[in-house]
């Protein structure tokens, strides 16, 4: 069975899984012990995007918005 020192581990080597469904997932791979491979972007990036939303009447994928935001030097690190 997998300690908190062990989850918190399996966390911080995400590769970059994405869904716009992040509950989901997270449930997910909690029950399949794959938190390893689960990405939860930054809360930033849900701001952005349902900015966007707003601003152009369409929605777009946490992946675009993610990707557009680190293209425009946007840094999950806390720079």
């Amino acid at each position: 069975m997998y300690g908190i020192n062990n989850f918190l581990t399996m966390y911080k080597k995400s590769v970059k899984l994405y869904t716009d469904n992040v509950i989901e997932a997270f449930y997910d791979s909690i029950r399949n012990y794959s938190l390893d491979r689960l990405h939860i972007p930054h809360s930033d990036v849900f701001y952005v995007r349902n900015a966007l939303r707003a601003r152009y009447g369409r929605k777009f994928s946490l992946r675009e918005v993610e990707s557009a935001m680190k293209l425009e030097g946007w840094s999950d690190k806390g720079d």
